[in-house]
Parts: C-alpha cells; sequence; structure tokens
C-alpha cells in the first residue's frame, strides 16, 4: 500500500475550501482524508452528503467517528503511528468533527490538515491538540477493504 503520509504531504499548501477535496484547488479536513483514500484505493469511500460548517452539532450526532468505523481500523489511542487518522472534538461536550492525519511520532509529533484560514498544514501535534483526540484510526490494506 502506498504511504499515506507521502499523499498527504502532497496536499500541503492547498487552500481551505470548506466541502472541498481537490488537492491544489481547496479542501477542508474531511475533504484532504478523502484525497488521501482516493489516492490509496481509487475512488471515494461513499457518497458525501452536502454539510454545514455546524453539520452534526444541532443534533449533537457522531456523524464523522461513526463513517470512520465504516471504512478505518480503529486504533489504540495511546498507540500513535505514522499514517493514523486522527478525529478531534474541538470543544468538549461537542461532536468530533476535526480530522488529521500524524506525520510524525518522534521526536517531535506531527500531523497534517486542513484548517480554516489556513488551508492544509503539518503542524506540531502539541499539548493542546493532543488534548482533544478522541479515535485514531488506521486505513486498512486493500484487501481488508470487503464488505465496508
Amino acid at each position: 500500500m502506498a504511504d499515506p503520509v507521502a499523499i498527504a504531504r502532497e496536499w500541503l499548501g492547498t487552500p481551505y475550501r470548506h466541502q472541498g477535496s481537490v488537492r491544489g484547488a481547496g479542501c477542508d479536513c474531511l475533504g484532504l482524508i478523502r484525497g488521501v483514500w482516493r489516492a490509496l484505493y481509487g475512488a471515494e469511500a461513499e457518497a458525501v452528503p452536502a454539510y454545514s460548517a455546524d453539520w452534526a452539532e444541532p443534533a449533537r450526532d457522531e456523524v464523522l467517528w461513526r463513517a470512520a468505523l465504516r471504512h478505518l481500523e480503529p486504533r489504540p489511542l495511546e498507540v500513535a503511528a505514522a499514517g493514523d487518522v486522527i478525529l478531534f472534538r474541538m470543544r468538549e461536550g461537542a461532536v468530533a468533527k476535526h480530522l488529521g492525519l500524524q506525520s510524525e511520532v518522534a521526536p517531535v509529533p506531527r500531523f497534517i490538515h486542513a484548517y480554516d484560514g489556513h488551508g492544509v498544514v503539518e503542524s506540531t501535534l502539541s499539548e493542546p491538540w493532543a488534548r482533544r483526540i478522541v479515535a485514531r484510526f488506521a486505513f486498512r490494506a486493500p484487501a481488508d477493504l470487503t464488505g465496508s
């Protein structure tokens, strides 16, 4: 399988565009992970419906977490690996709705994500970011995708 970190690094500098998923033209955090998925597997995992900036919050619905469980392999929170998809809860009590891809574990943990006002960047996974992580996932080997 191709290296998800190398693929995500090709997206660095892509501007932030809500609902976007086009390298170089624009993406949001979900769009970045969708782009990595397409590079790994050749097609979208599933159709993504339109969503607003506050999506899932009014209903308190963990839509993104459930979608990740359908297509990615859950990993223990305490065992970080380069290539992990990480899911963040941006505020305590809010739904988890930010995604990134762990790019480095040591010596300094880093992750790649699309961030409003910044575009796709590689950031230090500092304590303020790390304490927001609620789930980790790994991309599955192509042979493991049946039934996903």
